[in-house]
């Protein structure tokens, strides 16, 4: 037994049914090696990446008709990756990216429960240099400004991966962070819009929160 219980649900979104492998709850912790210890991982925040909360279920509606032929896209703290498969269906280049141990375990269950090939992954510290990643057109992430130090260490990080004149789309549910990611996106040379995401998810839950479209200002150069 690897020390947790998982549960396989079926979502819709689009009319579209997706199996989904995730944490039978939030509340458990697995780390016998210290492996998310020794990376920072809070043991109160272990199991938060094993859901699919309701902004990943906006982020990946979105993805099913948002254009992306001809781009290279990275999703970002992706959890259980939702959009990234709704992504990989439609035959997007698409990356997924999180610092959580477990994420590609459960990436790759979930590639297989719904009949689709390989999917790249790369470890994502937002906090440190990831060389291997590089640079991409577009962007994505949902629920991503929940702790007071993110706003700074994410707006780095799309600092160092947005290709010029990449686009960055984000979901936020307005948990209190998004004026500090927007002053720090802003000191690094990007512009960003908002338009509210008012939706009801496939499961009748009304979700009130707001897309977040992130540029390169054209006369700041990329690192």
């Amino acid at each position: 037994m690897p020390g947790y219980q998982v549960k396989t649900e079926t979502l819709t979104l689009g009319g579209q049914p997706w199996h989904i492998r995730s944490l039978l709850d939030s509340q458990q912790y697995a780390d016998t090696e210290n492996v998310s210890a020794d990376i920072g991982i809070p043991a109160a925040g272990w199991g938060m990446f094993g859901q699919v909360w309701p902004s990943a279920r906006v982020l990946a509606l979105a993805m099913q008709t948002h254009p992306l032929q001809g781009l290279r896209v990275l999703e970002m703290g992706a959890g259980l990756a939702l959009a990234s498969l709704v992504m990989h269906r439609r035959g997007a280049d698409v990356t997924v990216s999180d610092w959580h141990p477990l994420t590609e375990n459960f990436l790759q269950a979930n590639l297989l429960l719904n009949d689709l090939g390989p999917l790249p992954y790369c470890a994502g510290d937002w906090s440190t240099d990831n060389p291997a990643l590089g640079q991409f057109d577009l962007l994505v992430g949902s629920d991503l400004l929940y702790e007071r130090q993110q706003p700074e260490q994410l707006a780095a990080f799309i600092d160092r991966h947005a290709a010029p004149g990449a686009e960055v789309l984000l979901v936020d549910p307005d948990r209190g962070n998004r004026a500090d990611f927007g002053r720090a996106t802003a000191a690094r040379g990007f512009s960003m819009a908002m338009r509210p995401a008012l939706r009801w998810l496939e499961d009748g839950q009304a979700y009130k929160g707001r897309f977040l479209q992130l540029r390169r200002n054209t006369d700041t150069p990329s690192n």
